[in-house]
């Protein structure tokens, strides 16, 4: 199959889909889904990049087909290397979002167009793009991408499933994503579709009634029984049981045969280029930057601090705002400039409200603006403002709080672990001694709990006085830095005698070790027998800074190979040896289906207890994922010795599969590879603790939540284990009006199905989003597992129609031999009419000055706007978007010849004649 695009982003593609020959789901070797949107999102993210640069002077010329040379040439004149790794994470959230509608919703008609449903699928891609919009302008953007995988997945199975190739259509069905239209011409229920087709493989068994009235139908789906309505079509294939029933055979080009090759190849051309006419009303609506942040175009960093404000926190105050001034002045103008910035408050009993913002300049007023109070009681609200945080933040991030007192709310300690295992994000807490801490208590004891979710997420829990603060907050400045990675982490509690062996690679700059603990003792080697004992402080091999129970060793020159720190330390200790490299993975938890296309779905909680684990990896490096061999991958106990290597399986895509028996009780993921590049072996090593369960939880939501009106959603609980009384808890951060069962009975290795419902406020903006965690935990406590959701509240849409624009003047003489020497202008109007109102105007396409005004006309805001441009530019693309993210757009074009005007069909949509001297394309659209 041969995909629509351009060479260079061609190119690029092959780094993250593969070409196949199905429509099939996630996974395997046939990703057509995938293959599908990837291949949009590459090809609209090159045109963006190419357009930015070009706006901004300057040439987008990338040097290779890797994400990382594209990120390069696309994010411009910033100093310091590229990670591909937030791209290639967004990439992987849209493409499993895609693939879970086979897995999710797999019975459900109209979100495979199935059925006949087709004003309901339609729906669902309306109000879908809908939430996209506006969740990205409420900054929600993992909602919106979540939104956008599933959208996909529906507006392509359209020409899959459908008739609309066999009708003899050329291009997309602008229909199904224009909220002012509705779906024409459908077939009636009690109208026949199909002749029998006994082999199960003709090439076309419509009816001709409905091929020369050119009715729409699809075919029906029969997973689970072969009842069909009369003479109607059917989906086909093995799973689907109606196929069996007159009329036999199916109508679905999911999959390429002999006998449907040709309507398989249109099918996937047409679902390509209605993905980017999507991607391209989105891009519209939200505008170009706003489109590459969406699709993890964007430094990666994030700055994000949690800070307790009660009286005694003022030094920690004055020393989180020095540290956040540091990072803003000295990062400016490199790839570590944080791309957002995060503060959450938090004291007793009040914590938030989240602040998040990419300016830099509000990130040091609002620290600066931070007030203290009294704070009551010893213990804070520190695990809600954490919460907010956790799920305010981008997955992966690095969290900062700073506190000197124990949480209040410790019970919600079980919810941030959840929270920390499904974002991937590390928390590190500086706590300082403190009056307010309670006698008899050692500091240990005081604080174990934030030393516990430290463990799980990789962070770090340092205790140092006040007055010592300020030499330890340089770990925020090591990991404020898109290439940062972890190349091994460790705990012992107990502290032994051990050795630990790490390996520094070629492309690793800026190794550190952390060491975390107290009376700690230890000897650095280097792969060629030199060492240094922790008690050099300024040696050969490094720097050693030791504060309170922290000691950080930057390491001199980074001998590459195979070092060693040898441990003699026997009260409790952590470890972390970090770098700076472009070569870095991510990876899912993923579970196989069969039905009804065989695909990975991710895991949403712990992988199960039990059985096989499978991982999906994806690599990046500076060249891309090419010139990287995977030799190992293994499940590693951080807090014990228990290994268990994993089989390693290529997919046809670049990723690997990776399937693991024997999973230990608590693991991080450790890689082993070699760098074709540098002929260099490199290991990296995950930071988040996962577990297994025996139990699982199941809980998917169809739809968007409404302001003021009860969501209702059904979960699933199902164990391996034993029988009994199960806890079900259940938490959103928006503190939304919530109603859940608490209490579930499963016997031995069944299932139970619970409710919860979520009330938002009335007054709830349009593109706010709620992370829900549901939690189930067996009796005694000794098994539990989580499912994080996240949901949008989306207003109901009142103003469905697109802004439109009308020429009353244009001028110029554009016959002339010479170009150069003559202009035209236009004069437009263009207005909302009784809709939500203009919120911008830009120049998509034409080169020459526009200007606008915007005045009242009998209570309707109309906006005229002028155009000015040389004759050698002769033509002008104005795209209009309301306050809803209604897309118009207007072509105008005046006429360079002596003769009649010319009409530009560029556009798809309808064009009118105006003058002799002028051709106007009228082409306003929502999509």
């Amino acid at each position: 199959m041969m995909m629509k695009s351009s060479v260079s982003a061609v190119a690029l593609m092959a780094l993250v889909v593969s070409s196949a020959q199905a429509f099939l789901s996630v996974g395997g070797n046939g990703n057509t889904h995938v293959t599908i949107t990837g291949n949009a999102i590459m090809t609209k993210i090159y045109e963006v990049c190419k357009v930015v640069a070009e706006s901004e002077g300057r040439e987008f010329k990338p040097t290779g087909s890797s994400v990382e040379e594209l990120l390069r040439a696309c994010m411009g004149t910033a100093i310091g290397e590229v990670s591909g790794a937030k791209l290639l994470t967004v990439l992987n959230q849209i493409y499993m979002q895609n693939g879970l509608v086979d897995h999710d919703f797999m019975t459900i008609a109209p979100h495979h167009f199935n059925n006949e449903a087709f004003s309901e699928g339609r729906n669902l891609i309306i109000q879908g793009i809908a939430a996209i919009k506006a969740n990205v302008r409420a900054d929600n953007l993992q909602s919106a991408r979540e939104i956008l995988g599933r959208v996909c997945h529906t507006l392509q199975d359209f020409y899959s499933h459908s008739n609309w190739v066999e009708l003899g259509y050329k291009s997309p069905y602008a229909n199904l994503i224009r909220p002012d239209l509705t779906i024409e011409n459908t077939a009636d229920l009690k109208m026949p579709t199909c002749s029998d087709c006994a082999s199960g493989q003709c090439p076309n068994q419509l009816q001709p009634a409905i091929l020369n009235g050119k009715y729409l139908t699809s075919g029906y789906m029969g997973l689970f029984s072969s009842v069909k309505p009369q003479g109607k079509c059917s989906h086909g294939g093995d799973a689907d049981l109606s196929s069996t029933q007159n009329p036999r055979g199916g109508i679905s080009k999911d999959e390429s045969h002999s006998y449907n090759a040709d309507l398989h190849n249109t099918a996937v051309n047409l679902a390509a280029d209605a993905t980017l006419e999507l991607l391209e009303d989105v891009r519209i609506a939200i505008g170009d930057k706003e489109y590459l942040r969406l699709m993890g175009v964007a430094r990666s960093v994030v700055l994000a601090f949690v800070i307790d404000t009660t009286g005694s926190m003022v030094d920690d105050i004055v020393e989180a705002k020095r540290v956040a001034y540091n990072i803003i002045d000295s990062k400016k103008g490199t790839q570590d400039e944080p791309s957002e910035y995060i503060l959450v408050p938090f004291n007793d009993p009040e914590f938030g409200p989240l602040m998040r913002t990419r300016d830099p300049d509000v990130m040091k007023s609002e620290i600066s603006n931070l007030k203290t109070n009294d704070g009551g009681d010893l213990p804070e609200m520190c695990f809600s403002g954490l919460q907010l945080a956790l799920v305010g933040a981008p997955s992966s991030s690095h969290i900062y709080v700073f506190t000197d007192a124990p949480p209040k709310d410790v019970g919600l300690q079980k919810t941030i672990i959840s929270l920390i295992r499904s974002t991937k994000s590390t928390v590190s807490f500086f706590m300082t001694s403190t009056r307010r801490r309670k006698r008899g208590m050692t500091p240990r004891t005081d604080f174990q709990v934030y030393y516990d979710v430290a463990l799980a997420s990789g962070g770090q829990a340092i205790e140092v006085s006040k007055s010592s603060l300020s030499q330890a907050t340089d770990i925020i400045v090591d990991t404020s830095t898109s290439l940062l990675v972890t190349i091994l982490q460790c705990s012992r509690s107990p502290g032994h005698v051990e050795s630990f062996h790490f390996l520094l690679d070629e492309s690793v700059s800026k190794a550190t070790v952390y060491v975390t603990g107290n009376g700690l003792e230890y000897t650095l080697r280097t792969p060629s027998g030199s060492s240094q004992s922790s008690t050099v402080l300024n040696g050969m091999l490094g720097t050693i800074d030791k504060v309170g129970n922290l000691q950080r060793i930057q390491l001199n020159g980074t001998e590459k190979g195979l070092w060693h720190i040898d441990m003699m330390s026997t009260l409790p200790y952590t470890i972390r040896i970090t770098g700076q490299s472009t070569i870095m993975f991510i990876y899912d938890f993923v579970e196989e289906f069969k039905v009804p296309h065989p695909g990975y779905a991710v895991i949403n909680g712990h992988p199960p207890a039990g059985s096989p684990a499978k991982l999906l990896i994806t690599l990046t490096g500076e060249k891309g994922p090419e010139l990287l061999e995977v030799q190992e991958v293994s499940l590693v106990e951080v807090s014990g010795l228990a290994v268990s290597k994993g089989t390693i399986e290529k997919m046809s895509d670049g990723n690997v599969m990776v399937t693991v028996t024997g999973v230990p009780e608590e693991f991080v993921v450790l890689l082993k590879g070699k760098d074709m590049t540098s002929n260099s072996l490199f290991q990296r090593q995950t930071t988040t603790q996962m577990s297994h369960s025996k139990l699982t939880i199941k809980v998917t939501a169809d739809g968007s939540m409404l302001p003021g009106q009860e969501f209702q959603l059904n979960f699933t609980v199902t164990t391996k284990g034993t029988g009994g009384v199960y806890t079900i808890r259940a938490n959103n951060d928006k503190d939304f009006k919530m109603k859940h069962t608490s209490k579930l009975t499963l016997e031995s290795g069944g299932s139970a199905q619970g409710k919860v419902s979520l009330t938002p406020p009335v007054d709830t903006v349009s593109g706010t989003d709620v992370t829900l965690t549901l939690e189930a935990e067996a009796p005694g406590g000794t098994d539990s597992n989580f499912a994080v959701l996240r949901l949008s509240v989306v207003s109901k849409a009142t103003d469905l129609t697109p802004p439109e624009c009308k020429m009353f003047d244009m001028q110029g003489n554009c016959s002339s031999s010479s170009c150069s020497s003559s202009i035209w202008e236009l004069s437009v109007n263009i207005t909302d009419g009784q809709g939500s109102g203009i919120e911008s105007i830009t120049v998509q396409q034409g080169s020459g000055k526009f200007t606008q005004n915007h005045v009242e006309d009998g209570g309707v805001t109309m906006v005229m706007g002028h155009f000015e441009a040389s004759c050698c530019s002769p033509s002008v693309t104005l795209t209009s978007v309301d306050k809803v993210g209604n897309v118009g757009r207007c072509y105008f074009k005046i006429d360079t010849s002596a003769g009649s005007a010319l009409v530009s069909m560029s556009l798809p949509l309808w064009a009118c004649l105006l003058a002799s001297t002028l051709s106007l394309l009228c082409d306003t659209f929502s999509l």
